[in-house]
C-alpha cells in the first residue's frame, strides 16, 4: 500500500506546485536510496542533515539505517512537503521548514551539534548560482571535520559549485535504476 507521503501523486503535486524546488517528478527509487546510504556511510553517522527531503521516502530509508542514538534533521523549503514530513513518527527526526542557506542558524535553533553527514536532494541546477554557492558554503562551514557531503543530482552543476569550496568530489556514481538516472556525488571535508 502506498502511503500519502511517498506516493508518486504527492510527489508530482509538489513538483507542479513548486517546479524550481523539486528535482524530479517522481520519488527516488530504492536503488538510489541505497546508493545514497552507502555513499554517506549512514550506519556510522550520529548527526545527519537532509536538505530537500521531498515527500520523505529518502528520509524513511535513512532512518532505517541510522543508529538508535543518531539524529536526523530535515530542512525542507516547500510547505507542502514539510507537512508530509511531519507525518513521520520517529524520535530521532527533527523536521524544519526553511532554507538550506540558513543551515548554521537551523542547527543552533535545534541544538544540534556539527553534522557528520549532510545529504542534499535539492536541485542545484535549478537554483540561482549565488543561492547554490551560499548553500554549498553553508554545508562546508557546518560540516564536521572528516564529514561527508552527499548530493544526488540529475546534472553536474553541484560539482561546479561545490568544487571551489570543498575541492573535487571523493566519488561520483551514476545510478541508472532511477527515473531519471541520478549522479551521487560525495565530498569529504578535510581535517585542516
Amino acid at each position: 500500500m502506498v502511503n500519502r507521503r511517498t506516493s508518486p501523486a504527492a510527489f508530482l503535486r509538489g513538483f507542479l506546485q513548486e517546479p524550481r524546488q523539486v528535482g524530479s517528478v517522481v520519488p527516488s527509487s530504492r536503488f538510489l536510496e541505497q546508493r545514497i546510504v552507502d555513499a554517506a556511510s549512514l550506519s556510522a553517522a550520529r548527526r545527519v542533515v537532509e536538505l530537500g527531503p521531498g515527500t520523505g521516502g529518502t528520509t524513511r530509508a535513512f532512518l532505517q539505517h541510522l543508529a538508535p542514538d543518531a539524529q536526523l534533521l530535515t530542512i525542507e523549503l516547500s510547505p507542502f512537503f514539510h507537512e508530509l514530513l511531519g507525518e513521520i513518527a520517529d524520535p530521532r527526526l527533527t523536521n524544519h521548514l526553511g532554507s538550506a542557506e540558513d543551515l548554521a542558524d537551523i542547527l543552533a535553533l535545534h541544538d544540534m551539534e556539527t553534522p557528520d553527514v549532510v545529504i542534499s536532494g535539492i536541485p542545484f541546477s535549478k537554483m540561482p548560482e549565488d543561492v547554490a554557492s551560499r548553500v554549498s558554503r553553508a554545508v562546508n562551514d557546518s560540516l564536521a571535520k572528516n564529514g561527508r557531503f552527499v548530493a544526488y543530482q540529475l546534472r553536474r552543476d553541484v560539482a561546479a559549485i561545490t568544487d571551489p569550496i570543498m575541492g573535487p568530489p571523493a566519488s561520483c556514481e551514476l545510478e541508472l535504476r532511477n527515473i531519471p538516472p541520478m549522479r551521487v556525488f560525495s565530498w569529504l571535508k578535510p581535517e585542516y
